[in-house]
């Protein structure tokens, strides 16, 4: 099985005023997955297992900066905390519901499947993760499309879960063969390669040792930025699942990684 993410920032225009999709990007995802999927490189039979997982961009992360979701709030304010709980649910799901429909439009048999409907956090960390339906679509040939949502938290009450959060749980329990991170950077870098011209790339990363000096190289935003992704990465590495950052902005390079081709990025393995 394959886990595919695309990040926020490349589906939508995430630094805009109001939520904003990006739909040449959008557009050009949905075809190299479909040009992948049909490919003499990659199995015509969809049971082996294609995830997609998204990020809010600017349909999520602006309203769950605003209410603050995941920190901490007293008793009075908690209406005005739902308000805004429920005010990114539907942000979101507005989204995940664009990209089905362009997927569908594309011949992608995808189905939705909201984060907030079946996952719980402790303290901003996966509690219980019903993987049951997931299962399911996928063994009936479906593309499951998940995202970045927010949730019951048992200890304060609500948070976000991260598109990255996700994927570590599902590649953990169903067993993933690897995972394809899709970003706005060709991989990590020593710094950020948008600010600095001296910034290195990085092949490949083992251990939390090769990341811990770095500068993140994405803005930093409610759900952490590129070191944070890395950790996550790390940990599936430790259980033999390899990963790989791409640019996903670089036409041909999802549906090349998708395939097992070689694209510019960076690994995440222990081998």
């Amino acid at each position: 099985m394959i886990i595919l993410k695309i990040g926020g920032s490349i589906l939508t225009e995430k630094d805009s005023a109001k939520p904003e999709v990006n739909f040449d990007n959008l557009n050009r995802v949905a075809k190299e997955i479909k040009d992948a999927l049909y490919s003499d490189n990659f199995s015509h039979d969809l049971s082996d297992g294609l995830v997609f997982v998204h990020g809010a961009g600017s349909f999520g992360h602006p309203p769950a900066k605003k209410h603050k979701i995941g920190q901490p709030f007293k008793d009075e304010e908690y209406l005005d905390k739902r308000i805004g709980f429920a005010e990114i649910q539907n942000e979101v799901k507005k989204l995940n519901s664009i990209i089905c429909d362009v997927f569908i439009q594309h011949g992608i048999p995808c189905v939705a499947i909201p984060p907030s409907a079946f996952v719980t956090t402790h303290n901003k960390r996966v509690y219980d993760f019903n993987l049951n339906l997931i299962k399911e679509y996928i063994k009936e040939g479906f593309v499951p499309v998940i995202y970045g949502d927010v949730v019951l938290d048992k200890d304060i009450k609500m948070a976000v879960i991260s598109g990255d959060q996700v994927i570590q749980y599902i590649a953990k329990f169903l067993k993933s063969d690897r995972i394809v991170l899709g970003t706005d950077v060709d991989g990590v870098y020593t710094k950020n390669p948008k600010t600095h011209d001296d910034a290195v790339h990085i092949d490949k990363v083992s251990s939390i040792e090769d990341i811990e000096s770095l500068e993140s190289t994405t803005n930093v935003d409610v759900t952490g930025g590129m070191v944070g992704k890395v950790k996550e990465l790390l940990e599936l590495a430790d259980l033999g699942i390899e990963s790989e950052i791409i640019d996903a902005n670089e036409v041909g390079a999802i549906s090349k990684a998708l395939q097992g081709m070689e694209v510019r990025g960076t690994k995440i393995s222990k081998n």
